[in-house]
């Protein structure tokens, strides 16, 4: 997780502008809720829209490869599900999670039962999900290498893959002692979620009838 390292908050704290700094970063982000308050309010089902630092971001229709990819990872995880119930739902795409500062759709989500016993018919905004996967297009994979890694580390996604359809490769992160970092990178053999208990999946399968 990116943070300011020590030496910079000390540099920081002693700073004879640290009050200006503050106001400053304080009027940043209440013009960023009234930014966010009117994406809620005009954002609708028809639409693949995030929320990131302050900026709205509309989204393409994805390429095939993006497209399969995604499709055969949430139906190997629906199908766990049906055969082994958690009480958990698998969400795709245009599923809006909320985090403290920025909406997100990533391409597939799991919420675990508690967060999954929360939801309504007409719900459009859901909670930070348990398990995330965010299959790379050109577009995104900044966001998805950068601002989104972030966030997902820090405020409780357990497990992240990041899926390159190109090049056929799985990247699973999740926590170990006490980092969220890098656990396994492949392009074959059987993947175990950390997060889902049971749940695994054949890496090549992922990217069958491209």
């Amino acid at each position: 997780m990116t943070m300011l390292q020590e030496s910079e908050w000390e540099h920081l704290r002693h700073s004879p502008l640290l009050p200006e700094i503050v106001e400053n970063l304080s009027q940043c982000l209440r013009d960023e809720k009234a930014r966010r308050a009117q994406f809620y309010a005009e954002m609708t089902p028809e639409q693949k829209t995030e929320f990131i630092e302050g900026e709205v971001l509309m989204h393409s229709p994805a390429r095939n490869a993006h497209l399969v990819a995604t499709l055969n990872l949430a139906t190997a995880l629906k199908i766990f599900l049906s055969n082994h119930p958690t009480g958990g739902r698998v969400r795709v795409e245009k599923c809006l999670c909320t985090f403290p500062r920025n909406d997100y759709e990533p391409d597939v989500v799991y919420f675990g039962p508690e967060k999954a016993r929360t939801f309504s018919a007409e719900m459009m905004r859901f909670p930070v999900p348990d398990f995330i996967v965010e299959v790379l297009s050109p577009s995104t994979e900044a966001n998805d290498r950068g601002v989104k890694f972030v966030d997902y580390a820090a405020h409780g996604v357990a497990e992240y893959w990041i899926v390159d359809a190109d090049r056929r490769v799985l990247e699973q992160y999740g926590e170990r002692e006490g980092r969220f970092e890098l656990l396994t990178k492949t392009n074959n053999g059987t993947v175990a979620s950390i997060a889902i208990a049971g749940f695994s999946v054949d890496v090549g399968a992922i990217f069958a009838d491209v």
